[in-house]
């Protein structure tokens, strides 16, 4: 199994970054023959260089091809010297790479809302450095469309001057998700929404997934692989898909309108918590112990220690903020995929349906009202997406949303 076997759906992908892997090894492996030296010039005529732009929709795997990729610049393989391409997805480079331990390979993703100027320049640090022990320095940036604009600026002087055996490897949902200066700089690689029936497999092959259930998963997630395996793997994520797509039912009236947008939010909010409770605790703990904190949960700390503490609380929260917008954010890219379904049966389209599982549900709103009234409810749930990203409270524009459904 090499490396490009995750890539799902994404055949030309592959083969684009193959070719470059290959090159990249034939420059590695001329330098090193030539006693050492730069690899920058021979770049500039190669497949190969050195900031990569991964884009496509959520769930294409963009920070899966980044990984891939990283792998492959870094495998050691013996098959190399005999014409077979890197990535073998077996030697120790690809391995450690893969798995998230090579000394070379830094995979930047963050739990938080945007990636600040303090954390970039630590990157931009490191992106000096030569390899420690692989083929090349990577750097693997799996949220660049969270960079703040400092942040961006920070990153640009380190795109524009790179260093001979560093690569950039970014990845966002589109182009404009990325300041100009710095995707002109890139090369750019668009991944598509994988096939439905490529992820069926995959979750059948890979996850050891039912049929039925692995064909099911990603038809209601349209193609979306970590959606997907999500679905297919845990209950509660079913439920709670299942709850939100009983929603057009219950916004009749304007209490149940209200009452269901509390329901979202309070769910959205619950998955915080549970994150919380998981994670925040123990950070708490090490950190206190870190700082030398006396024994026990109600130890007093060191004088000078609580600005630290300060520090993680704020992290903790503003981490607690992202994962209940992203929660939010799934139950509303489920509400549209009910109505894009709606829409399709009201105009007689031959497109298949993701939600075959409501059925019933489907072509009772769909006698109910017409195409127009469809459309601006898909409209509704648009701009309460927007709402959230403009940190508007997620109540008022959840609850805005339920009242524009049940005017269509």
């Amino acid at each position: 199994m090499t490396v490009w076997d995750d890539l799902v759906g994404q055949d030309r992908v592959a083969v684009q970054l193959s070719a470059a892997a290959r090159d990249a090894d034939a420059l590695v492996t001329a330098v090193s023959e030539a006693g050492g030296g730069p690899v920058g010039e021979p770049m500039a005529s190669s497949k190969m260089t050195h900031a990569w732009l991964f884009t496509g929709p959520p769930g294409s795997g963009r920070a899966t091809a980044a990984r891939a990729f990283a792998a492959a610049l870094q495998c050691v393989s013996p098959d190399r010297a005999l014409g077979g391409v890197p990535g073998c997805g077996f030697c120790d480079g690809c391995h450690t790479a893969l798995v998230g331990t090579h000394a070379d390979v830094e995979v930047v993703r963050t739990d938080m809302l945007t990636i600040g100027v303090k954390e970039t320049r630590e990157l931009v640090r490191r992106a000096q450095l030569s390899p420690a022990g692989g083929r090349w320095q990577v750097i693997v940036m799996e949220d660049a469309d969270r960079l703040t604009e400092g942040a961006g600026n920070v990153l640009l002087k380190a795109v524009e001057e790179p260093a001979p055996r560093t690569v950039w490897l970014l990845c966002a949902p589109s182009l404009e998700d990325v300041l100009p200066t710095i995707r002109s700089r890139c090369r750019l690689l668009t991944l598509r929404t994988p096939p439905v029936d490529a992820v069926a497999d995959i979750l059948v092959r890979r996850d050891g997934i039912d049929p039925e259930l692995a064909a099911s998963a990603a038809r209601a997630t349209q193609g979306h692989i970590g959606r997907a395996r999500r679905l297919a793997t845990d209950e509660r994520a079913r439920a709670r898909r299942a709850a939100v797509l009983k929603l057009p039912l219950r916004v009749d009236d304007v209490g149940g309108c209200l009452k269901a947008a509390q329901e979202l939010v309070d769910a959205a909010a619950e998955d915080a918590k549970q994150v919380a409770e998981e994670v925040d605790a123990k950070e708490t703990e090490e950190l206190r112990a870190a700082l030398g904190a006396a024994a026990g949960t109600g130890g007093r700390l060191p004088r000078g220690t609580a600005g630290a503490m300060k520090d993680l609380q704020d992290r903790q929260k503003r981490r607690a903020t992202r994962t209940q917008r992203d929660s939010l954010d799934l139950a509303l890219t489920d509400l549209t995929a009910f109505y894009r379904d709606v829409l399709a049966l009201q105009l007689g389209s031959q497109v298949a349906l993701a939600n075959t599982d409501v059925r019933d549900v489907l072509e009772r709103i769909a006698s109910g009202s017409k195409p127009e009234r469809t459309l601006r409810r898909i409209e509704a749930i648009t701009a309460c997406r927007q709402a959230l990203d403009s940190n508007v409270a997620p109540l008022l524009a959840v609850e805005a949303m339920t009242m524009a459904l049940r005017a269509g």
